[in-house]
C-alpha cells in the first residue's frame, strides 16, 4: 500500500527532510499590508524575509491555511491517484482552522475519488485520516517523523493510525521567545488580549523570559528565567534529562527563527545534541517556518519530543 503523509507549513522540518520521506506540504499564506508570501518551508527564503523591509511589520501579519475547498482540490488532482492511504497531520486545532478545514474537505474527497482514481487505473479503495498533532512547530514535527518511520517498518494501517493518535496526545512543545513585546503586539493584533502590558513591561525591564509550554492543544508558562540565554540552557538541559530517561519516540525536533549556525551557538546546545547521541536519539533542527516566525518572533527556539506526563524542571 502507498501511504502519504501530508503536513502544514508550520510543521518544522528540515527542507530536506521532507523531499527525501516524500511529505506533501500545505502551505500556509502569510499576509502583511498587499503582499502574499506562500510558506513552503523554503529556508533561504524565510532568512532573505528576516533581512528585508517586511520584517519590521511581521507583528501586523495575517496566516492563511488551506481552506477547504483548496484541500479538496490537492486531493483529487493528485494525491488519491499518488497514494492509496493518506495521513494528514495538521497543526492544533485549537490555534488554527485548518484541521477542521482538512476534515470537512475530507468529506468531499472520499465521495469523489473513485471516478479519478478508476481512470487512473487504481481500483481499489482511497482512504484518508486527518490528525490533529495538537501542537506546534517543532511540536508538530514528532508526529510526523514517526508517521515516517512506522511506514518505512511497514506497520499496517490501522497500527500506523492507533499509534499516531497515541504519539499526538503526548507530545510536549516547548519555546522561549526573545521579545516579549513582540508577542503582546502580536497578539493584540489576532484580538487576543491575554499577554497584558504590565507583565510584559516587567518582564521586559527585567530581562525575564518565559518558558512556554505546549501540550495537547494547550500552551501555557512553565518557568521564568532572567536571561535568553539561561532561559534556553535551562530548557536544554531539561530536555537533556527527559532524553535519559527515555522518549516515547526517538527523536527530539527543535526549531529556530533564524540562522541555524545562530542555534548551535546558544549554551547548553552542544551538550543536548550530546545527550541524545549517547541514548540513540534522532536530533532533528529546522529553520523555523515564515509562519511560525510571524507569531512569535525571530531569534525564538521551540522544541518538541513525545514522552510522558512530567513537570517542567523535575
Amino acid at each position: 500500500m502507498r501511504i502519504g503523509i501530508v503536513v502544514d507549513s508550520a510543521c518544522d522540518l528540515p527542507a530536506g527532510y521532507l523531499q527525501r520521506n516524500n511529505i506533501v506540504l500545505l502551505p500556509i499564506t502569510v499576509r502583511i499590508g498587499d503582499t502574499l508570501l506562500p510558506d513552503h518551508r523554503d529556508e533561504e527564503s524565510t532568512l532573505a524575509f528576516l533581512q528585508g523591509p517586511l520584517s519590521e511589520r511581521s507583528a501586523e501579519a495575517e496566516t492563511i491555511p488551506y481552506s477547504a475547498e483548496q484541500i479538496r482540490e490537492l486531493f483529487l488532482s493528485r494525491l488519491v491517484t499518488d497514494f492509496d492511504q493518506v495521513f494528514c497531520m495538521t497543526i492544533t486545532r485549537t490555534r488554527s482552522p485548518l484541521h477542521d478545514n482538512a476534515v470537512q474537505a475530507g468529506y468531499s474527497i472520499l465521495n469523489e475519488y473513485k471516478p479519478i482514481r478508476q481512470a487512473a487505473g487504481y481500483n481499489s479503495p482511497f482512504s484518508l485520516r486527518v490528525i490533529d498533532t495538537q501542537n506546534l512547530f517543532a511540536a508538530q514535527a514528532v508526529s510526523a517523523v514517526e508517521a515516517v518511520r512506522l511506514r518505512d517498518s511497514g506497520a499496517t494501517v490501522p497500527q500506523m493510525r492507533e499509534r499516531l493518535e497515541l504519539v499526538a496526545s503526548n507530545v510536549h512543545g516547548y519555546m522561549v521567545t526573545r521579545d516579549l513585546y513582540y508577542l503582546r503586539a502580536r497578539a493584540r493584533h489576532k484580538g487576543d488580549r491575554s499577554v497584558g502590558l504590565l507583565s510584559v513591561a516587567l518582564g521586559s525591564a527585567l530581562d525575564i523570559k518565559p518558558i512556554l509550554h505546549g501540550y495537547r492543544g494547550n500552551t501555557e508558562p512553565v518557568a521564568k528565567i532572567k536571561g535568553f540565554d539561561s532561559a534556553v540552557q535551562a530548557l536544554f538541559d531539561f530536555v537533556g534529562k527527559r532524553v535519559a530517561h527515555g522518549l516515547m519516540t526517538p527523536v527530539v525536533c527543535i526549531s529556530y527563527g533564524g540562522p541555524l549556525d545562530e542555534l548551535r551557538a546558544l549554551p547548553g546546545y552542544r551538550q543536548l545534541r550530546d545527550n541524545c547521541d549517547q541514548h540513540g536519539v534522532t536530533l532533528l533542527e529546522a529553520v523555523m517556518s515564515l509562519t511560525g516566525m510571524v507569531n512569535v518572533g525571530k531569534g525564538a527556539v521551540t522544541i518538541g519530543f513525545a514522552d510522558e506526563p512530567h513537570t517542567f524542571g523535575n
